[in-house]
């Protein structure tokens, strides 16, 4: 490790070990800061095994220093950071903190930029979660930018434009304004040229790994010190395809010395062979980075407030000096974790879900196995219920767990009231009924807080259905939900007349049943596959998306009532 290198690992190491301290009133502790070190400056990885004794020192220094001095040290290295620790202190736990400087812009206004080659899955609805809420609560406009200027490695996927609205609309908000950046590649053009104007940017031919090479010494390329005029004319040659992918890059200049390797001379515009899925912008051949045509549209939509992962610092960082060039104010950013999300068996990515509907592992993007927004709204899931369990992470740039039993809670809140209850019964087993006591039918409520809705009418000819579990033992009684009752005697239930003090008093249990005939045959699609079952009869009254309640089982969405089958998909109990 050389000393450059060293002192940006004592700098890194202390803001991290001095948020670390404050946040949690602790002693700074090394286990606690490698990850987060790591994890933002990729270039220190080779150095793994030397760098945990220099963090060693730094954690040591900082544990001699008070809280007052740790804040004031903090403050010197980076004031965002105390911000973000002023931020979370002022709001109670869970919530979301105040908007930064809010109250000096005429309308706060945010921005979504996902990439459109897939549909969302669960981790993406975090970002339109907070940002609607934040635009609820500043009155603010909502603006949802695809950024789709990646035809090759990240390719647009047709059907994901509209799939990812969707997604939006069924969490609860409505965007303000929707934009594609493919749409847009003639402004990041004109921006580009001024920009080698001015001399900021220049054409270069070097191979990738050449410059890599370069830009870890320091060393400027060759081609940096061409004349504007030269630049602009490579770069009209870019933008007329007259290079092919790797050939030429237009780069912004930067500071080829910068103490952060990824913030020299980095990459603004490349080519690529591949045409764009869309017919509108099939023909372009030159393309911007992210970091560019992010930075020119946040700046020319007005978007005042960014929010993104802090694995994305340095984008601020590399878009600040177009910024500069162009003397723009760069936007309020707030930075956070990644969304860790338990429950699922699947990788929670787009590509691997991808992977794994191509393959046929799963039925499509609504699959009730897949991580995705689409699965669980298919499943009766409320996006209110995501939206709640979201904005409970609150902003905090540790990596968060989400628990899938929060949503379920959420929407078990927001559903139980109007959901009408009804019996399936999985590999039921018939059993006989007989005696003198024995009623023509059960009649249990739709709702056993709601009588106003009335009662099930479920007719008993000679026998019914019980899941092979709920057999009592021979000569023990049973009470069969909303009909009464029994005795199982010799492989038949004998009504006995007992009233319901036979289960308040004398704890007999209750169990859901359906008559032996005139069942409804259901297939419940369930996360863990599917199951079958038979439903009381009334359940064919039921509508599609229709949310109830199985008792016993949990709540389902109906989603189809065919002539020999209905199908509805379980949600959570």
């Amino acid at each position: 490790m050389d000393d450059e290198l060293r002192e940006r690992v004592k700098q890194e190491a202390e803001k991290h070990a001095l948020f670390n301290a404050l946040k949690h009133d602790s002693e700074p502790d090394v286990g606690a800061i490698m990850g987060p070190l790591m994890g933002e400056n990729p270039d220190f990885r080779p150095h793994g095994d030397e760098i945990p004794g220099v963090v060693g020192q730094v954690v040591g220094k900082v544990g001699n220093l008070d809280r007052e001095a740790r804040r004031e040290r903090l403050a010197e290295l980076d004031p965002d950071l105390v911000d973000e620790l002023d931020a979370e202190d002022e709001g109670d736990d869970h919530t979301l903190p105040d908007l930064p400087n809010a109250d000096e812009y005429e309308t706060v206004r945010l921005r979504a930029a996902p990439n459109p080659n897939g549909p969302w899955h669960l981790g993406h609805a975090r970002m339109p979660a907070v940002i609607g809420t934040y635009c609820d609560r500043y009155d603010g406009e909502f603006v949802v930018r695809f950024d789709d200027t990646d035809p090759e490695t990240k390719r647009p996927d047709l059907s994901a434009y509209d799939a990812i609205l969707d997604d939006i609309s069924y969490l609860g908000f409505e965007p303000d304004e929707v934009l594609r950046a493919s749409n847009r590649v003639e402004t990041y053009y004109e921006y580009a040229r001024e920009l080698i104007e001015m001399g900021g940017a220049y054409t270069c031919d070097l191979p990738a790994e050449e410059f890599s090479e370069l830009k870890r010494e320091g060393t400027p390329s060759p081609n940096r010190d061409k004349d504007p005029e030269t630049v602009l004319e490579q770069f009209e040659g870019m933008v007329n395809g007259e290079y092919s992918a790797g050939e030429m890059v237009l780069r912004v200049k930067t500071d080829i010395e910068h103490k952060n390797p990824a913030l020299r001379d980095w990459v603004a515009f490349r080519m690529i062979d591949r045409p764009h899925p869309r017919e509108e912008a099939a023909d372009y051949r030159c393309w911007p980075m992210l970091d560019f045509q992010s930075g020119i549209d946040d700046h020319l939509t007005g978007i005042t407030h960014i929010i993104r992962g802090i694995d994305l610092q340095d984008s601020a960082k590399r878009q600040q000096f177009v910024y500069d060039y162009f003397d723009w104010e760069y936007p309020e950013v707030l930075h956070w974790g990644h969304v860790q999300i338990d429950a699922y068996d699947i990788d929670i990515s787009t590509s691997t879900i991808k992977e794994l509907i191509d393959a046929g592992d799963l039925d499509g993007w609504d699959d009730p196995r897949a991580p995705t927004l689409q699965s669980i709204r298919r499943r009766g899931i409320r996006g209110e219920a995501v939206v709640e369990s979201m904005i409970g992470l609150g902003m905090s740039t540790s990596d968060v767990d989400l628990a899938m039993s929060s949503i379920y809670a959420n929407n078990r809140d927001l559903v139980d009231e109007g959901a009408n209850r009804y019996f399936l019964v999985r590999n039921g087993e018939r059993v006989p009924v007989g005696g003198d006591e024995k009623p023509a039918a059960g009649s249990p409520p739709l709702h056993p807080n709601h009588e106003d809705r009335g009662r099930r009418e479920i007719p008993v000819d000679d026998a019914v259905l019980v899941e092979p579990d709920d057999l009592p033992n021979d000569g023990e009684r049973i009470w069969l939900k909303g009909y009464g009752c029994v005795r199982y005697d010799d492989g038949a239930f004998v009504a006995t007349g007992d009233d319901i003090d036979a289960v308040r008093e004398e704890g007999v249990d209750v169990i859901h049943w359906v008559p032996a005939d005139n069942t409804v045959s259901v297939t419940m699609r369930t996360p863990d596959g599917d199951l079958t079952g038979e439903a009381e009869p009334g359940f064919a009254e039921t509508d599609v998306d229709e949310i109830i309640q199985f008792e016993r089982i949990g709540f389902v969405r109906v989603d189809d009532h065919a002539v020999d089958d209905s199908v509805v998909y379980y949600a959570h109990d």
